[in-house]
């Protein structure tokens, strides 16, 4: 089973429908490449990373390295 596949069934037990889970993949996937170049990462680790942040977002958490958003301007 490839990676592509194994992301869009574990987006899938997170409650996204096929399309969405497809999506999902591709996107994890392209960003997974782009923090291992950006932090100098393992691609691996960059995907560790990624898929703690959509655990902890699907449970309503916020991950403690996640920068504040600003409030909007007036």
């Amino acid at each position: 089973m490839n990676e592509e596949t194994r992301l869009r069934e574990f987006c899938g037990r997170l409650g996204a429908d096929p399309a969405q889970s497809a999506t999902m993949a591709a996107q994890l996937m392209k960003r997974a490449t782009q923090l291992a170049a950006e932090r100098g990462l393992t691609r691996e680790a960059a995907m560790a990373h990624l898929l703690k942040v959509v655990v902890m977002g699907r449970n309503g958490e916020v991950p403690p390295d996640l920068p504040p958003i600003a409030p909007p301007r007036a």
